[in-house]
């Protein structure tokens, strides 16, 4: 595909990604900025699939997006394995205007945690990143957590695990999944009771998102940590 190919497919991508999730455009000049720098990086980094760089927009930032509406009054977010910043990039850029609004990137890979940490300072997006695993960032948390994210980063069971004390103060979960997710709910049963509600992700394919509000751990079982 040829340069001036690909930007008219990236254009057209954008078009279709804000179609299904309209922002400001303010949001929309800062996510057009991480787009940029996401682009600048991936050529040493490998922050997302590189089959996934003309459909970005659609792909990646309306998946992340969609969110938004499944936690309406969310002010505090943690995004566990934040990797190249989806959703947690996303929903800082989203948030930057909202006073009290703060996303927590949790990432252990060093690399990809000063990625994320020039693309808060690009883009002005409101977030803190914390380069540790993600079980020790939630027995270091001392404040409130409204929502809990993740994407591509644990099978579903030890994710549960990861957020059981965050849903057990108040917060929700909103994880993103594939078409997997019956098994990995089947799986998750062995080791937690919850009652899960799926949502369809907006932008097609296999996509869903799994929508948490109560943890409990079976006494029979446990989940595993990292």
């Amino acid at each position: 595909m040829t340069k001036t190919a690909t930007l008219a497919a990236s254009a057209s991508d954008k078009r279709a990604a804000l179609a299904l999730t309209p922002v400001s455009r303010e949001t929309e000049e800062r996510l057009e900025r991480y787009v940029a720098l996401l682009v600048e990086w991936q050529a040493k980094t490998n922050l997302v699939a590189p089959s996934t760089l003309p459909h970005l927009w659609t792909r990646h930032i309306a998946d992340s997006l969609q969110l938004l509406d499944l936690a309406p009054d969310a002010k505090i977010w943690v995004d566990f394995g934040s990797g190249g910043g989806f959703p947690g990039i996303v929903l800082a850029c989203a948030l930057a205007d909202v006073p009290g609004a703060a996303i927590h990137l949790v990432e252990r890979n060093a690399k990809k945690a000063a990625f994320l940490r020039e693309a808060l300072r690009v883009t002005g997006g409101a977030g803190t990143v914390h380069l540790k695993d993600i079980g020790d960032y939630v027995d270091s948390v001392d404040h409130a957590v409204d929502c809990v994210t993740a994407r591509a980063v644990a099978p579903l069971h030890m994710l549960l695990g990861f957020a059981e004390p965050l849903v057990g103060k108040g917060a929700m979960a909103l994880f993103l999944k594939g078409q997997d997710v019956e098994s990995e709910l089947t799986e998750a049963t062995k080791y937690w009771k919850t009652e899960p509600q799926l949502h369809a992700s907006r932008t097609g394919g296999d996509g869903w998102i799994v929508d948490i509000k109560t943890i409990g751990r079976r006494a029979d079982a446990s989940a595993r940590r990292e």
